[in-house]
């Protein structure tokens, strides 16, 4: 079946498809929205969702987000061995350190898009919060962005590194990279990506301006009305 056949299909959140179709249809829907807008390119990026029987479907590798086969999606089993579909993501390794870490996590995003990396490779930004609170929302699907250290892309340890921070973080910022988000849902997640995305670029374009930030204050009550997960 083609991939085109899924993606224009009017029926993504039937009720008539199985849980795993529609996670299929969602993830090649999603992944060509994320595509066309400009915020992946090439075969940059990729997606995971948690599966009903504790598993994950996750896209290939080498795959454009803009032309997802639905069918071809790998799906991993609870210790991450591919069940059946195309070989996962080289990055696999990024989504299962970020789900062993955030048991309540249902979906993950990473991409490569554009104001992030430039975000990741500014000398002087702090390392524990990369992009300052400058908007509510910002805080609210985002919150603190701890980056994590440059490793060579495949690199095991840099799992290490997600892993270590994953715990306390919904998202992480890779050095040279981009970022690795987590969210209850792939809308969820796909939401805060946009989000931390569009913040990046705020933060570029105020860049020297001594912009005005949300207070602590405001920042935790902004936290305890919107929990992330």
């Amino acid at each position: 079946m083609s991939g085109s056949s899924y993606v224009n299909s009017p029926y993504v959140d039937s009720p008539y498809l199985g849980t795993e179709s529609r996670q299929r249809e969602q993830i090649a829907t999603l992944g060509r929205s994320l595509f066309e807008r400009g915020l992946t390119m090439g075969s940059s990026g990729n997606i995971s969702v948690r599966t009903d029987d504790g598993g994950w479907l996750m896209t290939p590798t080498n795959a454009c987000l803009g032309r997802l086969d639905p069918a071809r999606i790998s799906r991993l089993d609870g210790d991450g061995r591919l069940l059946d579909g195309d070989k996962p993501t080289k990055e696999s390794f990024l989504h299962m350190a970020m789900y062993a870490e955030r048991p309540r996590s249902g979906a993950i995003v990473h991409l490569h898009s554009t104001h992030s990396v430039a975000v990741s490779c500014l000398p002087g930004v702090d390392p524990c919060d990369c992009i300052p609170p400058l908007t509510a929302y910002y805080v609210m699907r985002v919150g603190k962005l701890p980056l994590v250290p440059y490793h060579v892309p495949g690199d095991p340890a840099l799992g290490d590194a997600v892993r270590g921070l994953a715990g306390r973080h919904s998202a992480v910022l890779l050095a040279n990279h981009g970022p690795v988000v987590a969210g209850k849902t792939l809308e969820a997640a796909v939401y805060a990506t946009e989000e931390l995305e569009e913040t990046a670029k705020l933060f570029l374009l105020l860049r020297g301006e001594n912009p005005r930030c949300l207070t602590p204050e405001q920042v935790a009550e902004l936290e305890a009305r919107f929990p992330r997960e």
